[in-house]
């Protein structure tokens, strides 16, 4: 049988682009699968308590599961070359299409599984240290971590409008009309004039 396994580590990504590309790889080798095992769940979790785990207690030799790249299995060297090592005992097939690998049972594959599954955790570890390097400077030089709150929109919408916003409120005009006229919340408009330092007093007006 021909399994197509998909997994996605949390339900805003789409399984949709996995199974296309499974779809495509198999129809170009002349393959139809034959069952499809889809998975929201972090590569982290041990494969036995995945749906992973009870489709490798289903193959059988001869077997092929196709899936996008071997990070799909799971996200560290040892589960990888776990689940590899099973699949070599059933005598199932693994071939994944980014990695372009086919798990056989001779020596090349073992070193193949082994080196794919080494360099996608160095990989991994890299880009996480890194993160942990730059968050840890931005604090050192004082920081700010996260998104800036409201003024960064604020000024993008209201910056170069001072005068009229000004000779508005000299007017009497109320915060919320004007905040109509410049299609802006009154909320926006009031953190603003704060912000710009504009006639406070005037944010009394109705």
């Amino acid at each position: 049988m021909i399994f197509g396994y998909i997994r996605v580590s949390s339900d805003k990504q789409t399984i949709e682009n996995q199974r296309f590309e499974i779809t495509r790889f198999c129809a170009a080798h002349q393959l139809a699968v034959d069952d499809w095992i889809e998975e929201t769940i972090s590569g982290t979790k041990n494969y036995s308590k995945r749906r992973l785990g009870r489709l490798l207690r289903r193959v059988r030799g001869g077997d092929i599961i196709v899936c996008s790249e071997l990070s799909r299995l799971g996200r560290n060297l040892f589960m990888v070359m776990e689940i590899l090592h099973l699949c070599m005992q059933r005598g199932c097939r693994v071939w994944t299409i980014k990695d372009n690998y086919r798990l056989g049972d001779d020596i090349q594959s073992k070193v193949l599984a082994f080196a794919f599954g080494l360099s996608a955790e160095i990989e991994r570890n890299l880009i996480s240290q890194r993160t942990r390097e730059a968050l840890a400077r931005r604090r050192a030089e004082g920081g700010c971590l996260g998104r800036p709150k409201g003024s960064p929109n604020v000024r993008l919408k209201l910056s170069g409008r001072e005068p009229l916003i000004v000779r508005l409120l000299s007017q009497g005009v109320p915060i919320a009309r004007i905040a109509r006229r410049l299609r802006v919340s009154r909320n926006t408009l009031t953190r603003f004039i704060k912000l710009r330092g504009l006639d406070h007093s005037l944010l009394l007006t109705p």
